[in-house]
């Protein structure tokens, strides 16, 4: 059952596109089952889950691109069909841009768009290659193109249709740093600018975290959770989902109560989870705190890491405070907005 942590959308916001009990089968198990959730206009949604999940066949049956077994897509109101029940595969107003995208090859970049634009004036089409960063490169040969280049052009070539829904299936995989930056202002600036409804998949949680609006979590091909990126962060429903969106501590037994009890908190489960940037490391000399040694210092530059010897438990702490050394006493404590019991 999926954990819901938004209120429910109005109902003529949640018209916009609707999931209703999308249920895959595949050799006799299921790839989906039973996802349900509804996406508004110019809200951004990002779904999340480990490989084989089943995030790239949900977008494609939103898409109209893979025939579902059960349940309903609808958007704008139109129910989205599948490839069996239409010659060609597709919905109207909605674009999917796959991990696995071509382009033609040996072509300029210049004579790729002008091919793929019916509708869209001189002008339209070079505010939409602006917002694309791709301006600079009308007379590169496609063969020519960097990886993150090809899927700007990808891109592009996908909006000169002016769709009203888009979605991009792990956008950002395969880019170093530099095109990962790009695409992400590319993106930011569809919504903004194009007016274009963005829902995206990403195997990487800051892409997600910091960019979307509510976050799906699939596991198994179920829908597991749904909220804002704050409480999919803080308050997993479970350690599947902690584990997919970065570092944690989950601690049991007698000193999970004993720090929940420190934070004025009431253990409401058997396993506390906690982000390793949320600990509170203060002098030994301080009144507040379960007394704890340092073990081990890791520094990645913006922070440091330590491994933190607590009574009955070890704990990873996260913090950017100087100065830490390898067995240096402490004391640990956790913020009452930090608890959360599994």
């Amino acid at each position: 059952m999926v954990q819901k942590l938004t209120p429910d959308l109005r109902p003529n916001e949640a018209s916009w596109l609707s999931v209703s009990g999308v249920s895959l089968q595949e050799k006799g198990s299921f790839a989906l089952q039973e996802v349900s959730f509804t996406q508004a206009r110019f809200q951004k949604l990002a779904i999340a889950g480990e490989t084989g999940a089943g995030k790239s066949t949900l977008l494609q049956i939103i898409a109209g691109l893979i025939q579902r077994s059960a349940g309903e897509v609808r958007f704008e109101g139109r129910r989205v069909k599948g490839p069996a029940e239409q010659l060609m595969p597709g919905h109207d107003g909605i674009a999917y841009l796959s991990q696995h995208f071509e382009l033609p090859k040996f072509l300029r970049v210049e004579q790729v768009l002008r091919y793929a634009n019916k509708f869209l004036s001189a002008e339209q089409a070079a505010a939409l290659y602006e917002v694309c960063h791709i301006n600079h490169l009308a007379a590169r040969q496609t063969n020519q193109l960097s990886g993150g280049e090809r899927q700007r052009i990808a891109l592009a070539r996908l909006l000169l249709a002016s769709p009203k829904l888009l979605l991009l299936d792990e956008p950002f995989s395969n880019l170093d740093r530099g095109h990962k930056q790009i695409l992400k202002s590319v993106i930011q600036d569809i919504g903004d600018k194009l007016g274009i409804t963005c829902l995206l998949i990403s195997h990487d949680p800051t892409d997600t975290l910091s960019w979307a609006d509510e976050i799906l979590v699939l596991k198994a091909g179920q829908l597991v959770q749904q909220g804002p990126p704050q409480q999919i962060y803080r308050q997993p429903a479970d350690e599947y989902t902690a584990s997919l969106f970065g570092d944690y501590n989950l601690i049991t037994g007698a000193p999970a109560k004993a720090l929940a009890k420190l934070a004025g908190s009431k253990a409401k489960g058997t396993q506390l989870l906690v982000r390793p940037e949320s600990f509170r490391l203060t002098p030994p000399e301080s009144p507040d705190g379960q007394p704890g040694t340092i073990k081990a210092v890791r520094f990645y530059g913006s922070y440091s890491e330590l491994d933190v010897e607590l009574p009955g438990t070890r704990v990873t702490v996260k913090t950017s405070e100087p100065g830490f050394t390898l067995g240096q006493p402490v004391r640990v404590s956790v913020p009452a907005d930090s608890i959360w019991f599994l």
